[in-house]
């Protein structure tokens, strides 16, 4: 996710001078992080360009690059609260079930005390490819098609059976954390700086006004 700050007009019947700055998320970085293997059945991490298909508040279907698979009170599949979409909708598993994820998305659920050999499929991940130029970031860190590209690809992305996925294994951020500190340091110092010279041209202004006022 990408921060920004932008100047935002404000409206009414005096003169347009006014602005405020509201903080805004202008896009995000889609470098692939790091991966971290947990050995959990549930985490996936996807191929780059790869994402997966959730079930948004209102009933549309998002996208998250967040493997991280979670089993809600009632069996669903979810990511972040989010119902995860298999190829057929949101996926359900058999309570206290042993749950595996293939390589191809594929789910298969053992029940408890069945032998190894019933293990039997529950559904398939939806899994899609976008661009990070095709979707944007909502307020809820779901990914939805941007306008434009659902000119072109219609309103939903298509499921891509070339896609795989890493069972075991969480993608990590991409964030430099020192590079990061040392862009947090030297802003600060920007900051110091311009506030000096401000500080040092109101002294100017006022030894002026001193000077004039003598004269």
């Amino acid at each position: 996710q990408l921060n920004a700050l932008r100047a935002v007009p404000v409206e009414g019947l005096s003169l347009p001078t006014r602005t405020l700055v509201t903080a805004s998320t202008p896009g995000a970085d889609m470098t692939p992080g790091k991966m971290d293997y947990t050995s959990r059945p549930l985490d996936v991490a996807l191929q780059q360009d790869g994402w997966l298909a959730v079930q948004t508040a209102d009933g549309s279907e998002g996208y998250t690059r967040n493997g991280s698979i979670q089993v809600d009170p009632t069996g669903q599949l979810t990511i972040q609260g989010h119902p995860v979409i298999g190829e057929a909708g949101p996926i359900a598993v058999p309570e206290g079930a042993e749950i595996t994820i293939a390589a191809d998305g594929t789910i298969s659920a053992l029940n408890p005390g069945d032998p190894a050999n019933t293990v039997a499929p529950v559904g398939r991940l939806k899994l899609v490819k976008a661009t990070g130029s095709e979707v944007q970031r909502g307020d809820d860190g779901i990914f939805r098609l941007s306008a434009e590209s659902q000119a072109t690809r219609g309103p939903v992305l298509q499921a891509d059976p070339t896609l795989r996925v890493m069972s075991g294994v969480l993608e990590g951020s991409n964030v430099n954390a020192v590079a990061a500190m040392s862009d947090m340091i030297a802003s600060a110092r920007r900051f110091e700086m311009q506030m000096k010279v401000i500080s040092s041209v109101d002294d100017n202004a006022g030894r002026a006004n001193q000077l004039l006022s003598m004269s």
